[in-house]
């Protein structure tokens, strides 16, 4: 019986967030793409347990919630790393080389074509078609900030800088 109700507090700690972001936007299935945008920012992704839940709590079929979150390519059904690396594969990006630095990028984090996020989510890699900088190809943007005329020892040394900076921050973890 304990472990039941220990199950059950996790879980009300769990939605508590969903349970804050549904209040503040009144509930109102209306503002289902706000709401699946903050969802994301606190969980990271959208998981079914909570397309689940946001669509009791809107009153609306899971259907509709996934729809949603399914037709924009914002929103993920799959975990993503806390330091999203977004490496561009456009046009002129492709001709400056960008795939040398993914393959790169693969071999570094232990990625792959299908494995776009790090075990320990630390990282996710996502290949976008344009990053808007094509004057700078190929490109980078890392945690919201742009790396232009990337190399593989460039993507190396901002890859390892934030690494060290989370084992200060998490001294023992992930040794």
């Amino acid at each position: 019986m304990q472990e039941s109700v220990e199950k059950t507090k996790a879980m009300v700690q769990h939605l508590a967030a969903v349970n804050a972001i549904l209040e503040k936007n009144g509930h109102d299935p209306g503002r289902m793409i706000p709401i699946l945008q903050e969802v994301q920012v606190v969980y990271k992704y959208l998981s079914k347990d909570i397309i689940s839940y946001l669509a009791t709590s809107l009153d609306v079929p899971v259907a509709q919630v996934y729809g949603v979150a399914t037709f924009y390519t914002h929103f993920s059904l799959e975990p993503k790393g806390k330091h999203i690396i977004r490496l561009c594969d456009g046009t002129a990006c492709h001709v400056k080389k960008s795939a040398v630095i993914q393959q790169h990028i693969y071999r570094k984090l232990e990625l792959s074509n299908e494995k776009h996020t790090t075990d320990d989510l630390l990282f996710t890699l996502e290949l976008v078609s344009c990053l808007g900088a094509c004057g700078l190809a190929p490109v980078c943007v890392i945690d919201e900030e742009v790396h232009g005329q990337a190399t593989p020892e460039m993507i190396d040394a901002i890859l390892d800088q934030i690494i060290a900076a989370e084992k200060a921050q998490n001294p023992g973890k992930g040794e």
